[in-house]
């Protein structure tokens, strides 16, 4: 059985798929991205393969993407994180209809992506000027209110007064209104709602300008937050899909390109 790596070196988490042959998905790992995202690249490939059970020359191809896939040089190919977002999407949402339009929340940025009938990207918009709709904007909010974000969702739905309104677009800013809630004895519940109905205003605003089409799937850590996915869906009006593991979308679709990369180079 031949395997292929798919390395998404992001801002804050690299994370590697490995799939087969026949473009399953084997194995997943990520780690935090630190300061040497090359060596701890490597380090999370090695336990990867370590845990899966197979031996490093399994793996005939890898294409490295995200923020830093140019640093892993060992790559036989880096591609934009655009397109295997894409590719991974439409493969992690198999049986599930097709995927028009993909929501995607990094830790320092976000992106709406739109495709065609074919998975053909036709339009994408990014924001990466500003901490705030981000899974940083998210880890900040909860540190000030001294819960853990994995915490987030349960505190969302815990909320029983209507969602507190959090005006500033630059996290720092928003950041200062929350504290300033905090200290005029608002409950945690309403906070973090409000958070949450702050960043999904941004996401739909985003979403508006590549056009939104049914079919709608929304991956990254944020998307582990049941409450955020609750917003950015009323805000939408719309249900959206969540994959399995919603992190590894990039990486798994930098493995299939590979998978199709091989292929092409070797008929």
């Amino acid at each position: 059985m031949k395997y292929f790596a798919g390395i998404d070196i992001g801002s804050t988490a690299i994370k590697i798929s490995i799939a087969d042959e026949n473009k399953n998905l084997v194995g997943h790992k990520i780690s935090a991205s630190g300061s040497m995202f090359y060596q701890y690249a490597h380090e999370t490939l090695d336990a990867l393969i370590s845990e899966i059970g197979i031996k490093k020359e399994d793996i005939i191809y890898t294409v490295a993407t995200g923020y830093g896939r140019k640093i892993f040089k060992e790559a036989d190919e880096n591609i934009s994180e655009i397109t295997a977002n894409a590719i991974g999407a439409r493969a992690s949402a198999k049986g599930h209809g097709e995927i028009k339009t993909i929501i995607n929340i990094g830790g320092q940025d976000s992106k709406a992506i739109s495709l065609d009938d074919e998975g053909n990207v036709t339009n994408f918009a990014m924001n990466d000027r500003c901490a705030a709709g981000t899974g940083k904007f998210l880890d900040a909010c909860a540190m000030n209110l001294e819960i853990r974000v994995e915490d987030l969702g349960e505190k969302h739905f815990a909320s029983t007064g209507t969602p507190l309104s959090i005006n500033s677009t630059c996290a720092v800013f928003a950041e200062s209104e929350i504290i300033g809630l905090l200290g005029n004895s608002h409950n945690v519940e309403d906070i973090v709602c409000g958070v949450h109905y702050s960043i999904a205003k941004r996401i739909v605003k985003l979403v508006k300008r590549v056009g939104v089409k049914e079919g709608i799937y929304f991956d990254g850590g944020p998307a582990l937050n049941g409450g955020l996915v609750n917003a950015i869906e009323n805000e939408l009006s719309k249900k959206i899909f969540i994959p399995q593991y919603p992190q590894i979308t990039t990486s798994y679709g930098a493995a299939i390109i590979g998978i199709d990369s091989y292929n092409y180079e070797n008929n």
